[in-house]
């Protein structure tokens, strides 16, 4: 399967919306290589700003660039915006719902490499209990494009969140991103997965898996996790047994506790959570072994279907 990187994808979809939009700048924090700002800047020098180690401060300038008119996205590892400007980000940007987007990059545990303190569990639970705040998280480089074309053209707050490595290319070009949308991926009336970034391609490599076992399992990719469509949620459990989460994030604040906001209320169904079980992470020598540590691979959600359907 074709891989392709989620970085690259953010950058040159900024360099192509720059062409046709003079208000888009682009603020980094001493990490515009990795973000892949850097293309950005190669391209539009005079409307890239290196605010150095000075996360909050960035996030503040955004703010001010915002109210002269300017479209401005701010980024650097997701550990560190919002990590370390969620002040700013909720006083500046949200409370006035000012037009400034910001990008989580190498989210998860994607960098594998440095462990806890430059890897983000906590993000998403951060950036949805904002209020103004919407929240993506694209499974592929198709989709990171779309949905930072949707972010510059577009007004509010919005946070995006982009995982470090090259990811499988599993959206269609022709599909358009809507924000809300949940995305049916493969059918299955025995139980629904919803993913979310990287656990998407996991989900469908254990749907596989299931099908051999006589299990039919409905894959949903939720790209948006603020907004987020109830009613397709709601309809994705129908006829059901059980309903699984899954996301490279903490158990607590993210995909799984909005599915279960939707769903549990209204439907009896076991609901399993995949995800970060209340801990920190650690390093490794590559993405591929961290991912099994924490259980992140297909293997995880196989056994969770067998044990909610029994």
């Amino acid at each position: 399967m074709k891989t392709a990187s989620l970085r690259t994808a953010y950058g040159e979809t900024l360099v192509e919306l720059g062409k046709k939009d003079d208000s888009i700048v682009v603020l980094e924090a001493d990490l515009c290589k990795s973000t892949m700002g850097v293309l950005f800047e190669k391209e539009h020098p005079d409307n890239f700003f290196e605010m150095g180690i000075a996360e909050a401060n960035m996030a503040a300038v955004g703010a001010g660039l915002a109210l002269t008119g300017k479209t401005p996205f701010i980024a650097s590892f997701a550990a560190f915006v919002p990590g370390r400007c969620y002040d700013q980000i909720r006083t500046s940007i949200c409370i006035p719902s000012l037009n400034v987007k910001v990008c989580g990059s190498s989210a998860g545990l994607s960098d594998f490499g440095d462990g806890s303190t430059h890897q983000s569990i906590d993000d998403l639970a951060l950036m949805r209990v904002l209020p103004n705040m919407q929240v993506f998280s694209p499974c592929d480089a198709v989709q990171t494009r779309q949905i930072v074309e949707y972010m510059a053209q577009n007004e509010g707050p919005m946070y995006i969140r982009i995982n470090r490595n090259d990811l499988p290319v599993i959206t269609e070009e022709s599909e358009a991103f809507v924000p809300g949308k949940v995305y049916t991926m493969r059918e299955g009336g025995d139980v629904a997965i919803f993913a979310t970034g990287v656990t998407v391609a996991i989900a469908l490599q254990a749907a596989e898996e299931l099908a051999k076992q006589g299990i039919e399992a409905k894959v949903l990719n939720v790209p948006s996790l603020k907004p987020i469509d109830e009613a397709a949620v709601l309809a994705a459990c129908a006829g059901t047994k059980a309903f699984i989460t899954a996301e490279e994030h903490s158990i607590y604040g993210g995909l799984g506790d909005a599915i279960a906001a939707i769903a549990a209320p209204k439907l009896t169904r076991k609901h399993v959570r995949m995800g970060m079980q209340d801990t920190f992470g650690t390093s490794a020598e590559n993405y591929a072994v961290l991912m099994e540590h924490y259980g992140f691979v297909p293997e995880t959600l196989v056994k969770a279907a067998l044990d909610a359907l029994n």
